[in-house]
Order: structure tokens, then sequence, then C-alpha cells
């Protein structure tokens, strides 16, 4: 955790146990005291390289469905005008461009061909 982030660590520490001189107290309840921190804590979420915690993740997939929603209930849906933006896939860095990649086949056969070219 230290060669993750350590200015992490002691911020989490401080924030959650008030240590604010993590080195002044034994190694084992050094470790017994970080693996204690909540998942969503600044050095749990370094080192598994994520920038937003679940929940927030969560908040914008439930955001993102509402508005789909609300816009699909819209007259503006009916001409195909102004879908709203995905506020998760901003999060996440997609671009709308990559998860809109669709196909149409107007036969099995055509769809046979390209599952074919696909797995070749």
């Amino acid at each position: 955790m230290i060669k993750t982030d350590e200015s992490a660590l002691i911020c989490d520490l401080a924030e959650t146990y008030h240590i604010y001189d993590y080195r002044s107290l034994p190694l084992k309840m050094v470790a017994t005291f970080s693996v204690g921190l909540r998942e969503n804590s600044r050095i749990k979420m370094a080192m598994a390289n994520v920038k937003y915690s679940f929940d927030t993740l969560l908040l914008a997939s439930i955001l993102d469905n509402l508005n789909t929603r609300t816009w699909a209930m819209s007259r503006e849906a009916q001409n195909g005008d102004s879908k709203p933006q995905s506020i998760l896939n901003r999060l996440l860095g997609r671009t709308e461009e990559n998860d809109s990649e669709e196909m149409e086949f107007d036969s099995g056969e055509e769809f046979e061909m390209m599952r074919n070219e696909f797995l070749q």
C-alpha cells in the first residue's frame, strides 16, 4: 500500500482512525488498520486502479436509465433527436460511438457469413 500511494494511505488512516503518524506504530498494527479500511478508501481505490466508487457508478447508471426512459416518452424520441448522453460512459471514458456499433442483417445466411468471418 505504501508503494502504491503513501499519501492516500496517510489520509485514510488519519480520516478513519485518527492516526497521524503511522510510522510510530508497530507494523502489524498498521497492517491491521490498513486492511480494515473501507472499500472506497483512497488507497484501496488506488490499488484497484479505480477512479470512482461502485456507488457512484451505480448512481450514474440509474440516472442514465431514468434519462433514457424519460427521453423515450418525449416528442424528440419519436424523431430520434437529442438522445441524452450517458454519464456512466463519460465517467468510464467510453465514447458513444463505441457503444452503439450495431449490425443489421437481412437474412440468417448473411448473419452466418459474418459470424464465420469473425470466428476466422
